[in-house]
Order: C-alpha cells, then sequence, then structure tokens
C-alpha cells in the first residue's frame, strides 16, 4: 500500500524522493552536517514547501528506525495534497455550496484520520490543513481515515487566517468551534460554510478565531469542559448537515 513509503531515510532514497516529485512534508537533518550530499538535498528541500528541521543524532535514530539514515530523514506524505481550487471546484460540479473543514494546528494523526473520515461521511468538500506544527497526511491518518482520504481531497496552505479571508471574498463565511461561542443550535448554519476546529490542546488560535464570522458552542452536560477534537467535530459538521438538509 502507498502509505508504507512514509519515512525515507539515508542520502540517496531521500535526495531520488526529491527529485522524483514525492511530496516531502519535513525533511530532518543532523544539526551541524555541511558536507556536499547533505547540502544538495537541502537545496532541494528549499525548492519545495518542505519544511526542514536540524535536529541531534538521537532525533535522527528515533524517526529513521533502522539507523542507517547517514544523517538525514524525509517524512513524505502518503497522499498527494490538493489545491484549495480542487475542493472549490469539486462543490461547484455537484452544484453545492462549499463546506470545508479547516484545521487550525492538528497534531494527533488519530484525529485528523477520524475528522477527514467525518469530512466524507457529511458530504463536506474537502479538508484545508496547515504546513506547520501540525500533523501532515502520514500513513497513520492514512489509516484512520478508513479510506476517506481516498476521496476527500486535502490541501495545505501556508497560512490559515490568509486562506479564510480568500475565500470570504468567493462567499464563504465561517463558524469556529470554542466554548465561549453562542450554542450551535442557535446559529444560521447554511450556506456556503467553513467549519473551523482547533487544536486538541488550545482551541482555535486568536488570529484565525478573529476572521470567523460565527464561534460555536456545543451543549456540554458533563463534568469535564471538553471534547476530542475529531468528536467536536463530528458533532458541529452534523448540525451543518441537519440544517442543510432542512433549508
Amino acid at each position: 500500500m502507498r502509505y508504507k513509503e512514509f519515512t525515507i531515510e539515508g542520502r540517496n532514497a531521500v535526495l531520488e524522493a526529491f527529485r522524483s516529485g514525492k511530496t516531502i512534508d519535513k525533511l530532518f537533518v543532523l544539526d551541524g552536517c555541511q558536507d556536499g550530499p547533505v547540502k544538495s538535498i537541502i537545496r532541494e528541500a528549499k525548492k519545495t514547501d518542505t519544511i526542514i528541521n536540524f535536529v541531534d543524532k538521537e532525533r535522527l535514530d528515533r524517526l529513521a528506525g533502522t539507523g542507517h539514515h547517514q544523517g538525514v530523514v524525509a517524512q513524505a506524505a502518503a497522499y498527494e495534497y490538493a489545491e484549495v481550487e480542487d475542493i472549490l471546484k469539486a462543490a461547484k460540479d455537484k452544484g453545492e455550496a462549499p463546506f470545508i473543514f479547516i484545521l487550525d494546528e492538528i497534531e494527533d494523526p488519530h484525529n485528523l484520520g477520524a475528522i477527514i473520515r467525518t469530512a466524507n461521511q457529511a458530504g463536506a468538500h474537502g479538508v484545508i490543513i496547515p504546513k506547520r506544527r501540525a500533523v501532515g497526511l502520514t500513513a497513520t491518518v492514512a489509516k484512520t481515515s478508513a479510506g476517506a482520504i481516498n476521496y476527500t481531497p486535502v490541501a495545505k496552505v501556508t497560512n490559515i487566517s490568509k486562506t479564510i479571508e480568500d475565500l470570504k471574498k468567493q462567499g464563504m463565511w465561517f463558524v469556529c468551534a470554542d466554548m465561549d461561542g453562542t450554542t450551535m443550535y442557535d446559529l444560521n448554519l447554511t450556506g456556503p460554510i467553513g467549519l473551523v476546529i482547533g487544536n486538541e490542546g488550545s482551541g482555535v488560535g486568536r488570529l484565525v478565531k478573529e476572521k470567523c464570522d460565527f464561534v460555536a458552542s456545543i451543549p456540554m452536560k458533563g463534568d469535564i469542559d471538553s471534547l476530542n477534537a475529531s468528536v467536536a467535530a463530528g458533532v458541529l459538521a452534523y448540525e451543518i448537515v441537519r440544517q442543510r438538509m432542512t433549508k
């Protein structure tokens, strides 16, 4: 299966991965390593959106698993990323108002996989994730999505706030999940909508939250104050589904 190739280690293998056009999310290089082959790899990485991290040998050994990394480990995307335009086109082709999930720094691959699965079942046209401080399309994400990753496009953007601004200009509006918001049942969640779900610990970032039109809260009846990020995404997504169906 495609996602077994996720971690690439060794100088020749990593350089070949870049030159073949494989999507590399992150490159890890032994700190202080500056010889010719490593410089070539870094030069190739800088031509792309790859995030370059300089790390110590212990970190590289943990990432590699085999110990034969020669000072470089690459993490390749298990699946190709889409463009934001592809997601909008998917909505247009179906004759539907766009429904997009925007994820602000989701770091747990199980959460991302579960959210992609939910997005698919809820009829969302795609998922947008940030390049930094967030998990990419890893093998674990692919497996947790239970196949949904094959059908629901995922786009990776540099700046979530700017992406929201750009989509607003195209007629979309945005609702983010936050405990301090208005109860989701009291909001009109129909039309071209983006559902913003925040980081597992800190929630939606302040700058992203300020760009949202509405802040929605999920009624909480229990003794703790939050839901798992993927569960919260599912609960809100299906309120959007309900409202779109009854519109």
